[in-house]
């Protein structure tokens, strides 16, 4: 079971955090095909968000093929993001236990890990700067 939390200073819409969380949870194996995630209603009394706010995060989840919605019966996992790496014993996810467990022993709290993470991580994954037409044409 997914437990969602909301960040209302990330600048980012709920709905969409929801949206990433379900995608993370696949990826890391937490959720697979025909989990059941919580109803709506549960999750918007959970995430203290606007009922309407979860609904459409799963319905993004439903076009992007991730989830189905079963008339009376609730709102199931159809395909799973997991690869090889995310899985639990892979040395990927070793490592970066490893290196949350030495955070937390540092006394880094989760806002600071994440920050700290985010950080890095929009380092890494920066898009590469554009180079105007001009920049490649011969003088």
């Amino acid at each position: 079971m997914v437990v969602f939390r909301i960040e209302r200073r990330s600048g980012v819409p709920a709905y969409l955090q929801i949206v990433r969380q379900v995608e993370q949870a696949l990826r890391m194996g937490a959720l697979a095909a025909g989990d059941r995630l919580p109803t709506a209603a549960r999750v918007a009394a959970d995430t203290k968000v606007n009922p309407n706010t979860t609904l459409k995060a799963y319905r993004e989840l439903e076009r992007s093929g991730l989830v189905e919605v079963r008339q009376g019966a609730g709102t199931f996992i159809t395909r799973t993001l997991a690869t090889p790496e995310s899985e639990p014993e892979s040395p990927l996810r070793a490592r970066l236990a490893d290196w949350l467990r030495e955070a937390a022993a540092t006394g880094l709290t989760e806002r600071e890990v994440t920050a700290l993470f985010e950080a890095v991580r929009a380092q890494m994954y920066a898009p590469a700067p554009m180079r105007s037409p001009d920049a490649t044409a011969a003088p």
